[in-house]
């Protein structure tokens, strides 16, 4: 856990909101406007309490990965990196009104993430239908 970092404590939904990226370009969320930061929310078909079960054990399946915190409407995981055990935040946000999945994923340390952020999010996208 030499590159864990420190847990930050902006995480959450605040005002429909999760926390907007740091100017680093190792974040993407889909609440972000600029174009560095920026990725579409995850859409799902079926029930939005499907949609978090169904992330929810996609996220289980990933390796290296601890849901934190989840309530009905947000989940919160860790995802550790295998090399040398970075770890990035990654949140959830059902937005019932957009019928959307909003979504933020940032490492805790470092700059460049070489695109694991946005990968990560769009390997999730893919599974969850």
């Amino acid at each position: 856990m030499v590159f864990a970092g420190k847990r930050p404590n902006n995480l959450g939904i605040s005002n429909g909101k999760l926390a907007p990226c740091p100017n680093s370009p190792n974040c993407v969320s889909s609440q972000s406007t600029d174009a560095t930061h920026k990725i579409a929310p995850l859409t799902f078909t079926s029930t939005p309490e499907q949609a978090i079960t169904n992330l929810k054990q996609i996220i289980e399946s990933l390796p290296r990965t601890k849901i934190i915190s989840e309530s009905q409407d947000y989940l919160y995981a860790e995802f550790k990196s295998a090399l040398l055990g970075f770890v990035d935040d990654v949140e959830f946000y059902l937005d019932r009104n957009a019928n959307v999945i909003q979504v933020r994923s940032a490492s805790r340390l470092g700059q460049s993430d070489l695109g694991v952020n946005r990968q990560r999010i769009e390997t999730i996208r893919d599974q969850l239908k």
